[in-house]
């Protein structure tokens, strides 16, 4: 059916409420959002669904999130764990509780109990709940650091980390297949209740979440000695993290914690930044403001969803609060983490190991060596980390010590299987008063891993191409570069390369392929001279295209300038195709 019949079917379907049509017949002379809104479905993906919210097939909205949870269902039901229940989460985005709402009432509507959230939860609380109520799945209504417009609908699975192989697929296929939204169930909320199918959780959840959190702590006496001397500027950036990030900082023994007021309570508009996006240097700005009158040691931001980490830290020596990126925050606290189990035990676990995604910073290789654990690689997406975790429980064979990926999310223990901006926070104000008591700084302390590892600078270059036209030029972006990769980039020459899709890897010196060993999936990847690397992606929840780039220098000025020098040569490469 073409986008204008499936316009005027929603207008006409007694299934769509009264509001659905009054939005649509409002654009009634809009062809072009009449178009994007109808000229195909959104996407269930392998990470879920997320998009703008509207009316239309291809619009976050109730009838496509009932949809993508008839799918959900009907895959549960035929997998044969309808007995088992559904976790189910959500922010401060709006629509959020009405979807979850939605959510829930279709899958008790299918005989599934639902486990829904009070109020909004950070995502990694989420994680943490399906494995503490035994569920077979879970769902977090969230649409993470995206703009305001946005929301979107993640799917986790028992192990509490996200849809993975076989179930990804097995559940997109189940999506798919619900073609007619007149067949998809929902019932009422109070007939649920009534039914035992609908259940509101909360503070036991919490408790539990928080004591596991607390169980990760190796410095106590650290906290303890230097606490009162350390003070914090917090901003959840009106999301999920204020309470939980508050609570267990006050819990350990922080508190020294200043929250920015005008991003302290949840709000789906985002008022105060364009963007809520710990990445962006505008998500600091009322932050640094604060830090700079408090005087602050440490500046910390979680996204609405609370499983990213932004971080600013004070340079006692030029007094300027210096940010770190998701990898410099990721590499202090591997090392931190891994360095002071291993002093803390006497040894680390033979099988340890340190998992990254691939346009992760390869200082992660340098850290694994240096203390003889084994470094995994796997693809983008925290899932691909939690999917080793369970391998290692499955197979009673491997230890996990730390993940993380570049885009400001890592895990510190195993209570959830998705990244955890509040337990990060957590473990970087301990790693704070644990460099404390040594004299040093937290960025003391990274200038010492640069020091001792290398001075590696990574970056990303993402670029925005929205509509029909702009997933076009991706494509066309990703075709161009697999049909005639280059051989030279900038000042470097591209010894391999990888394609991820094809499962190849073509050293371009001998001409020799291997297999990635990985799954397929759209991703280019070049080993560059002098151990530098560039990796091209579409990003799998925006509608962009990024390209990630790392070098290693001789100094952090040596470093700056190769990857600001870099980052212009792969600009000049896109301006070129």
């Amino acid at each position: 059916m073409d986008y204008k019949k499936l316009y005027e079917e929603w207008l006409n379907n007694p299934y769509f409420d009264a509001k659905t049509k009054e939005e649509l017949l409002s654009i009634k002379e809009d062809e072009k959002e009449i178009k994007e809104r109808f000229y195909t479905e959104l996407e269930f993906g392998t990470a879920g669904l997320r998009g703008i919210i509207g009316a239309g097939t291809n619009r976050m909205n109730m009838y496509t999130v009932r949809k993508a949870t008839q799918g959900l269902a009907n895959y549960i039901i035929k997998a044969g764990f309808a007995n088992k229940g559904v976790a189910i989460a959500y922010d401060s985005r709006r629509m959020s509780p009405e979807f979850a709402d939605e959510a829930a009432l279709c899958l008790c509507a299918n005989g599934i109990k639902a486990y829904v959230f009070e109020s909004l939860r950070p995502t990694p609380e989420l994680s943490f709940a399906v494995r503490k109520l035994n569920c077979i799945a879970g769902i977090n209504i969230t649409a993470s650091h995206n703009p305001p417009e946005y929301n979107g609908y993640k799917v986790y699975w028992e192990d509490g980390a996200q849809i993975t192989p076989p179930h990804d697929n097995g559940i997109m296929d189940e999506v798919k297949a619900v073609t007619d939204y007149n067949t998809v169930k929902t019932m009422d909320k109070n007939d649920a209740k009534e039914a035992g199918l609908y259940e509101v959780i909360g503070a036991e959840i919490d408790d539990a979440y928080i004591a596991e959190l607390k169980k990760q702590v190796i410095h106590e006496d650290c906290i303890k000695q230097v606490a009162d001397q350390i003070k914090i500027v917090y901003t959840p950036l009106h999301g999920t993290g204020n309470i939980p990030a508050r609570r267990v900082l006050k819990e350990i023994g922080f508190d020294n914690v200043y929250v920015v007021p005008e991003q302290e309570l949840p709000d789906g508009e985002f008022p105060t930044v364009s963007y809520p996006n710990p990445e962006a240097e505008e998500a600091f700005t009322l932050a640094l403001k604060l830090a700079k009158e408090k005087d602050a040691d440490l500046v910390l931001a979680t996204d609405p969803d609370a499983d990213r980490l932004g971080v600013y830290v004070k340079d006692t020596k030029s007094g300027e609060y210096i940010p770190m990126t998701g990898n410099m925050s990721g590499c202090l606290l591997a090392d931190y983490e891994i360095s002071q189990r291993k002093e803390k035990d006497g040894s680390l676990p033979a099988d340890g190991a340190l998992i990254k995604t691939i346009v992760t910073s390869n200082m992660a290789d340098a850290i694994a060596k240096y203390y003889g654990i084994n470094l995994i690689e796997v693809l983008t997406g925290f899932k691909f980390i939690g999917q080793q975790i369970l391998g290692f429980e499955n197979n009673n064979n491997g230890t996990y010590l730390f993940g993380f990926e570049e885009s400001y999310g890592c895990l510190i223990g195993t209570h959830a299987r998705d990244k955890d901006a509040i337990v990060a926070t957590m473990a970087l104000c301990e790693a704070a008063a644990y460099y404390k008591t040594k004299g040093m700084t937290l960025w003391d302390a990274l200038v010492e891993l640069y020091d001792r590892y290398g001075y590696y600078k990574d970056d990303v270059q993402a670029v925005t191409m929205k509509g029909i036209e702009g997933l076009e030029k991706i494509q066309q972006i990703m075709n161009t570069l697999r049909t005639n990769p280059p051989t030279q980039v900038g000042e470097y020459k591209v010894l391999s390369a990888r394609d991820y899709k094809l499962d190849t890897i073509r050293d371009l010196t001998t001409g020799e392929v291997k297999p990635t060993g990985l799954p397929s999936s759209n991703v280019l990847y070049y080993d560059l001279s002098d151990n530098a690397w560039l990796c091209v992606r579409p990003s799998g929840t925006e509608p962009k295209v990024k390209f990630y780039y790392g070098i290693v220098g001789t100094s952090l000025e040596d470093a700056n300038a190769k990857s600001a020098a870099l980052g212009k040569e792969v600009l000049a490469m896109i301006d070129r195709m």
